[in-house]
């Protein structure tokens, strides 16, 4: 399937703050749809096979160097049969400065070049890691999202259940508001998932007979967080008699999403459960079990002793 995904070369310029060489670029034009970043070596030494032109080239002190050693005119021969390429830009990294004979060949082909002051392979890791969660398959869930105890718990269930007002009882103990109705959930790698809310209803929590709140205003800053990894996730459902629920915990239920396997709780509600207080406990059960500790098999392993004797 083809990827339509794509972050401006306007957008990495400034939330990196890099300087711009050629201004006299569109930089909102330039696009870039891929995650992975180049370091041209190679090719500025007339090597091509295999060269993934779709990548953003970083240029550190080994090609800097390498360039410096070149007359003028290699220079300019080097530099513009890299830019024949679709290229989306050039960053200088440690720095170094293009040149005005670089600058001149990239004006010429309308490739962006930009520079910043960083190491190269610190700036090249933070670039890879952001362009990576533009680029992260993507999903929207009915739930709430709230962090409880460092831990990303994703409330689930029918609409109507409870889900907001367990959120708003968890606010009021101390933890915070990520998402309310709808999650926005990325999968960066194959291990991790992490949601955050539609910008036009973060930090907002409707509540049937009352109406939208401000979770922000009402409570401050502190209650609420822009984005959670996703740990654990909690299936409100309606309390049925004939269904019999896990009572003890010794194997683990999973919700798989976007293909990642999260560890999931069936809660049934009814009358004189308290919501928020169950979630603080799963949410810290499940923080315990991460740490090596697992109060089932603890209890399995007592009732063992205790039958042998």
């Amino acid at each position: 399937m083809a990827n339509n995904k794509f972050v401006s070369v306007a957008t990495i310029q400034e939330r990196f703050n890099l300087t711009n060489f050629t201004p006299e670029l569109n930089l909102e034009e330039a696009q870039v749809t891929v995650a992975d970043v180049n370091r041209p070596a190679l090719q500025l030494h007339g090597f091509y096979e295999h060269f993934d032109s779709s990548r953003i080239q970083v240029i550190g002190n080994v090609e800097a160097a390498y360039l410096n050693k070149k007359t003028d005119e290699e220079k300019a021969e080097s530099f513009a049969q890299l830019l024949t390429y679709d290229i989306p830009c050039v960053i200088f990294c440690r720095g170094e400065k293009p040149g005005e004979i670089l600058l001149k060949e990239a004006v010429k082909a309308n490739v962006p070049v930009l520079g910043t002051d960083r190491a190269t392979s610190e700036f090249m890791s933070a670039l890879i890691y952001s362009l990576n969660k533009d680029f992260a398959p993507y999903t929207t869930i009915h739930g709430v999202l709230v962090d409880v105890y460092g831990e990303g718990l994703l409330i689930t269930g029918e609409s109507g259940i409870g889900k907001s007002e367990a959120a708003l009882e968890l606010i009021r103990r101390g933890h915070r508001l990520v998402s309310d109705d709808v999650v926005e959930i990325r999968r960066p790698n194959n291990e991790r998932l992490y949601g955050r809310a539609p910008s036009i209803t973060q930090y907002l929590i409707e509540l049937r007979g009352i109406g939208i709140i401000d979770v922000k205003s009402l409570y401050g800053v502190e209650a609420v967080k822009d984005e959670q990894r996703i740990d654990l996730v909690i299936k409100l459902e309606d309390w049925s008699k004939e269904k019999e629920y896990d009572r003890l915990g010794m194997t683990d239920e999973y919700m798989n999403i976007l293909g990642i396997d999260v560890t999931c709780h069936s809660l049934p509600i009814r009358p004189g459960r308290n919501l928020a207080i169950i979630c603080e406990a799963a949410a810290v059960n499940h923080r315990q079990k991460k740490m090596g500790y697992n109060a089932a098999e603890e209890l399995y392993r007592r009732v063992q002793n205790n039958i042998n004797g």
